[in-house]
């Protein structure tokens, strides 16, 4: 009898049969589809969705309370420069905090393929976050994220301007065809480790050295694998139409799809063609092309002093560069042409038309931090130089190219965009916390509230796109362009990265003044069905894992 009454306490107190490992209840389930959301609940099991459902909640070994909270599929950054951050801080606390379940890298420069000199040079260019160098291809990269352990899945294209630079250093030279066959074949390699395609950033050295053909043999490969085109166009500003004409013909040459990284119109002459932009995209995607962007929600974006320079004067690297603008008649030439109207690069000083509108953000010499926050109209008074010079100056004297915030964009294009339903989001930016290390460089505003301010101010105040659309822009279509089946959904069998939110609480109190501000509104992050983000606190769970695209194991 007394052992009957000990078993009987002990099932009582083991959960019933069939219970699942998680519950989350009582919140409004938005499944990622674009489907009209309604009050239920989420059943997962392991690291899979089980169950989604409506009315009675089923028994689980853990219930969490949504309490009207909205429970939606983790959201995808499609632009993630997080690649040196989370090799400092798995956490990617700024991400997690907006419910980012996956960080998506690879904007032109990635983190292999590399040579020895290309793993030295990466070295000599760390600033305040540093690390070893220990891999050597891209997959190698971000299985040492998985293994180093991170909170956030992560993702990559393979960069254009990396698979140059490993075949054919930085200078401004064309490709032989046994080069160009190489590249090609470094491109194939990174497919076959699970990148998502091939991914280019065109107004920047030595990428910007690149002709269409080059492009088109890349895209090619990767469309041969599976994968996509993703470009930071060659111009946003006065010749965007061009760049935009490329990018179309690139995605018909090579067969496979096509996306525009950070949609906007850079500099106050550009904001007209805005429906010249958008009927040049309707028309390729009535051709049967798929052509897709993503953005920020912001009116500035974020780079560095090179996109107010001649690409000329880049070609060789930092150090290279560095050595010409020491010398007076190539300073002299430099000068007059970041002055003048661009002609075959892309000015944004003069895009954004007033040294009021940069602010420096990032320094690797020590020295130079004060300097951080300040404008560029600010530092050239202090030290008595013209804007041109000062830029030049802070180049030579930090040899680097200098982090800094451009105005360029109109809140009216910002809106427009944000309005439409096959961009997606991307934050352009890496993933930090606001202690440490992180705290001796400045920051965008977008590295701490691109989603916040999206589902925050856009959806929730101004109204761009419901709830569902909304939800189904940062999981479901970015899933669908990665060709990740069982990501971005909230559906059986499906992997059971969740966030709830609530959407009424949703914001971005980040600023241009003040950007180390986290976002509010998002509780609970789920990855891979383990809490990572409890209450609004990182847990500090290792639980993300690389994502392979579709050329993964079968590409070569």
């Amino acid at each position: 009898m007394r052992t009957f009454i000990a078993l009987l306490a002990v099932s009582s107190a083991m959960p019933a049969f069939g219970a699942h490992d998680l519950v989350i209840a009582n919140g409004f389930v938005v499944d990622g589809t674009g489907s009209p959301g309604f009050p239920g609940w989420v059943a997962i099991d392991g690291d899979r969705i089980a169950a989604v459902g409506k009315g009675a909640v089923p028994a689980a070994r853990q219930t969490v309370d949504a309490k009207g909270q909205v429970i939606a599929p983790g959201f995808v950054n499609m632009l993630s420069w997080a690649t040196e951050s989370l090799l400092v801080d798995g956490r990617a606390v700024s991400d997690l905090k907006q419910g980012v379940t996956l960080e998506v890298m690879g904007e032109g420069w990635t983190m292999g393929p590399l040579t020895p000199a290309m793993k030295a040079e990466m070295k000599r260019q760390q600033s305040s976050l540093t690390f070893d160098v220990s891999w050597t291809t891209l997959g190698e990269y971000l299985t040492h994220l998985e293994k180093k352990g991170i909170a956030p899945n992560v993702a990559s294209f393979v960069g254009a301007t990396t698979v140059r630079i490993h075949e054919l250093g930085e200078g401004d030279v064309d490709p032989t065809p046994e080069q160009l066959a190489r590249m090609q074949g470094l491109v194939r390699a990174a497919m076959n480790e699970g990148a998502m395609g091939v991914g280019s950033s065109l107004i920047y050295a030595p990428a910007s050295y690149a002709e269409t053909p080059e492009l088109v043999a890349l895209a090619k490969a990767s469309a041969q694998c599976g994968g996509s085109y993703i470009s930071h166009m060659r111009s946003e500003g006065a010749h965007i139409e061009q760049a935009l004409d490329e990018l179309i013909g690139i995605a018909r040459e090579s067969g496979g799809p096509a996306e525009i990284y950070h949609l906007k119109l850079s500099g106050r002459e550009t904001w007209a063609k805005r429906d010249a932009v958008l009927a040049k995209i309707a028309a390729a995607r009535a051709e049967g092309l798929d052509i897709r962007a993503n953005m920020y929600v912001y009116p500035a974006g974020a780079t560095g002093l090179d996109a107010s320079m001649p690409t000329w004067v880049q070609a060789g690297g930092d150090q290279a560069w560095v050595a010409r603008l020491k010398d007076p008649a190539i300073r002299a030439r430099v000068l007059a042409e970041m002055r003048a109207e661009p002609k075959g690069w892309e000015n944004l000083y003069r895009r954004a038309g007033d040294p009021s509108k940069l602010i420096f953000v990032e320094f690797r010499n020590p020295k130079l931090r004060p300097l951080i926050g300040k404008t560029l109209a600010e530092v050239s008074a202090m030290r008595g130089t013209s804007p041109e010079d000062t830029m030049i100056d802070l180049v030579i004297e930090d040899e680097s190219r200098v982090g800094t915030v451009y105005f360029l964009m109109d809140e009216k294009d910002v809106e427009a965009f944000a309005r439409l339903p096959w961009v997606t989001l991307g934050s352009d930016a890496g993933a930090p916390a606001i202690e440490g290390v992180f705290l001796e460089s400045g920051d965008h505003p977008r590295a701490f509230g691109n989603v916040a301010r999206f589902l925050g101010h856009y959806v929730r105040d101004r109204q761009v796109d419901t709830l569902e659309g909304a939800v189904r822009r940062l999981s479901g279509l970015p899933a669908e362009r990665l060709k990740l089946a069982d990501r971005g959904r909230l559906a059986p069998g499906m992997a059971a990265d969740v966030v709830l939110f609530d959407l009424q609480k949703i914001s971005d109190p980040a600023t241009f003044a003040q950007p180390k501000q986290y976002a509010t509104g998002v509780s609970n992050v789920w990855v891979n069905g383990v809490q990572v983000l409890a209450e609004g606190e990182p847990t500090g769970k290792p639980a993300g894992r690389f994502l392979k695209g579709p050329g993964f194991g079968r590409c070569s």
